[in-house]
């Protein structure tokens, strides 16, 4: 339970514990930025990671001028860590997958394994650019990718055109926007409202596609 409050204590007021992460650590901040973007994609059981809100928090302290960081090396290094975390997830997926998905397993059924690998072949490149702008599903994609037997090298092509637009879209706005001063005074609320903002789109992909079944 006080991991769980720890964590959202964190994500909350990420403006404030990564303005004390750089202070205490100063370069190594670059390679705790990177473990923890590389963690947050890499891994199917870190999807409760900040990423969205990190970057932002992020590009707004540089802006700021106290953190000693530069915005461009950050930016190439953890453009490198969503590449690389979404690789090893791939690959993960890409091993486990046809082990696991088989006719006699009753929860991981050989059916679901089949159908991720023909959504995948269909919707597979926009499914790995646009995961990255949700929460958790950005965790899981490159998992069900893998899973599902895209090609690495159309999926690597993808991979780092979603990497690239996620981080440096998130980076410019928190470097740009971050220091106005009412979005400093409200900085909690604005880390909500990119969580909520976030997780909208799945949402209502979830209840629409539960609708149309039933139809």
């Amino acid at each position: 339970m006080e991991l769980i409050h720890s964590l959202i204590d964190f994500i909350l007021h990420i403006d404030k514990h990564l303005a004390q992460i750089t202070s205490q650590y100063q370069s190594w901040t670059y390679l705790i930025l990177f473990l923890i973007i590389f963690a947050e994609t890499g891994f199917v059981v870190t999807p409760f990671l900040p990423g969205d809100s990190l970057l932002f928090a992020a590009g707004a302290l540089i802006a700021g001028g106290k953190t000693g960081l530069d915005i461009y090396v950050l930016g190439i290094i953890l453009v490198i860590a969503a590449f690389t975390g979404n690789t090893v997830n791939y690959l993960l997926g890409n091993y486990l997958g046809p082990k696991v998905f088989k006719p006699e397993n009753k929860i991981l059924k050989l059916e679901y394994y089949l159908k991720t690998k023909e959504f995948f072949d269909k919707y597979g490149g926009k499914a790995v650019i646009f995961s990255r702008f949700l929460p958790i599903i950005r965790t899981v994609a490159p998992f069900v990718a893998g899973v599902g037997a895209m090609p690495l090298g159309k999926y690597s092509l993808y991979n780092i055109v979603g990497g690239l637009a996620w981080v440096l879209s998130f980076l410019v706005l928190g470097y740009f926007f971050g220091n106005i001063e009412v979005v400093k005074r409200n900085f909690t609320l604005v880390v909500v409202a990119i969580i909520v903002l976030s997780i909208i789109p799945p949402i209502y992909a979830a209840i629409t596609s539960k609708k149309t079944q039933k139809s």
